[in-house]
């Protein structure tokens, strides 16, 4: 390709409708590489040809060489629109517990009982992955909105204190009968001898899976919270669920995403720490639409109905409990 004046050729084909840029790049034909060295037209949303006027239409030798169109949307700076303070806090942007890095303000949720609106996140985003008895978290714990990691902090980002949660429990635990306890003693002794700086811990399998990961908070004040979830709206209220039905979700890192539902009654094992995972039963399989940070984001069908609650998901995966069963866990309703 000869030698191109880019910033010449921007200013001529942004005169084009939809066109915001332009650069070098590889011609791509149904997604294959073609080899073939390209000037690459960005533009805003890519049309076909048939519906495009003919001005609007980018040519198909610019400068000298062949030319791709790619889709890029509007981009824009990516800033703290999810990651900075919000008052009031609004579904979709970054919470957690004190002790927690980040996650995401799921929804606002009314107690069944008393009516008091509450914060929805996962029990890993909300209370520190315990299981009640750990000591990671406890009832009246700090929430930080922003979170810890985007800056938060217990003296200027409390938006409220941890009410209740569902227990965390891992695939393996330390054992309850006296006889493994009395073995572990017995070989720790052995070995403190030759070794002191080593020691042998007895764990037995945990054979009850987790069904939720979610818990809620009280917010420190009615007023610093919102229901509308960020850029979204409001929830319409609570669907079945079925394979193939599209979903979207609005969370802290990846912001508004979406993807379809792949498999139901899914039980699967999860790292939910450091070497540490555990076993979910009866869960919902997407496609990849979240990154971390997005736990705790509530799943929504495409016209704003809530379907789960996302927990966990790869760079090929996201996985969401359905939103009833939280929903009953936590004695909540929208």
């Amino acid at each position: 390709m000869k030698e191109i004046d880019w910033p010449a050729l921007y200013r001529e084909l942004v005169l084009i409708d939809n066109v915001v840029g332009v650069g070098r790049g590889i011609k791509m034909v149904r997604g294959e590489s073609t080899g073939q060295e390209a000037v690459v037209v960005l533009v805003r949303k890519k049309y076909p040809r048939s519906d495009l006027a003919r001005a609007a239409l980018v040519p198909k030798r610019v400068a000298g060489a062949v030319s791709d169109v790619i889709e890029v949307g509007d981009i824009r700076l990516l800033g703290t629109e999810r990651t900075g303070e919000h008052r009031p806090a609004r579904p979709g942007i970054s919470i957690g517990h004190y002790k927690v890095s980040a996650g995401t303000f799921g929804a606002l949720v009314r107690d069944r009982a008393t009516g008091e609106s509450l914060i929805l996140s996962n029990n890993h985003v909300l209370a520190n992955l315990t299981n009640g008895a750990d000591g990671r978290a406890e009832a009246g714990d700090a929430i930080l909105q922003p979170a810890l990691y985007d800056g938060g902090s217990r003296d200027t980002s409390v938006i409220g204190h941890l009410q209740r949660f569902v227990p965390l429990h891992s695939q393996a635990v330390p054992p309850l009968c006296r006889i493994a306890r009395t073995f572990e003693a017995l070989v720790n002794k052995f070995i403190g001898a030759f070794k002191p700086q080593y020691r042998v811990q007895v764990w037995r399998d945990n054979e009850t899976p987790n069904m939720v990961d979610c818990a809620v908070a009280a917010p420190v004040a009615a007023d610093a919270v919102a229901a509308d979830v960020f850029e979204v709206g409001d929830v319409q209220g609570v669907r079945e669920t079925e394979i193939g039905m599209p979903v979207k979700k609005s969370g802290r890192s990846s912001g508004l995403t979406s993807s379809i539902i792949l498999a139901t009654d899914v039980t699967l094992r999860v790292e939910m720490n450091y070497g540490e995972y555990g076993v979910f039963a009866d869960q919902l399989l997407a496609g990849p639409m979240s990154l971390p940070g997005d736990s705790g984001s509530l799943v929504l069908s495409e016209d704003n109905f809530a379907v789960g609650l996302l927990f966990a998901g790869s760079e090929q995966a996201t996985m969401f409990t359905p939103i009833q069963r939280v929903l009953d866990a936590l004695e909540v309703a929208f």
